[in-house]
């Protein structure tokens, strides 16, 4: 089976539809990463560059923080643990071993994720990036489970990662697709 790559507001719209019905265990999609923008009225533009500035352990400005919030991911929200340090291990993987398979973040530090303690138990947990045949970088992203009305956030921070990451190698490669995997899909948070 080969699934053709969607834009990811397509593919938000997807989501929602498919959870009107309840819950969708192992949701798979092909996203076309040449714009990962997906604007809502929980996430304008400036919120979703608020939490990827965060999760890329960026400086934010008093007008950014106001972004960030409980009803918008809380503390499962925030990735920002050793992010700079993960991103720069993939640029350097990348720089020196072009065909790797070892370009990896792990997502989430903890060795074990404590299920009643919802800042370990974040969605999003690991992103294998890699140089596809066509020279963009592509890859593959896995989440223990994926609020639709989160979507617009963490494809938002995965497409920033991989646009820092694209930019910093050498060949500055365009961003590609990424095979997107949530093991349980859901309206919502609650």
């Amino acid at each position: 089976m080969t699934l053709m790559p969607q834009n990811c507001r397509t593919a938000w719209e997807h989501m929602n539809d498919l959870c009107a019905e309840g819950p969708v265990r192992n949701f798979v999609q092909v996203l076309d990463m040449s714009d990962y923008v997906v604007e809502t009225e929980l996430f304008p533009e400036a919120a979703l560059n608020a939490y990827s500035a965060l999760n890329m352990e960026k400086e934010l400005t008093a007008e950014q923080r106001q972004y960030i919030s409980e009803m918008r991911g809380g503390a499962q929200g925030d990735y920002s643990d050793d992010m700079a340090r993960k991103m720069a291990n993939v640029v350097d993987c990348l720089t020196r071993f072009p065909q790797s398979k070892r370009a990896v973040i792990a997502v989430c530090n903890a060795p074990m994720a404590e299920h009643s303690n919802d800042a370990d138990a974040k969605c999003v947990r690991e992103l294998h990036l890699y140089l596809d045949d066509d020279r963009r970088l592509s890859g593959t992203v896995t989440l223990r489970a994926q609020a639709a009305s989160l979507f617009p956030k963490n494809i938002h921070m995965v497409g920033s990662i991989m646009a820092e990451i694209a930019k910093q190698l050498p060949q500055q490669p365009a961003l590609g697709t990424l095979f997107y995997l949530a093991t349980i899909l859901v309206a919502d948070r609650s």
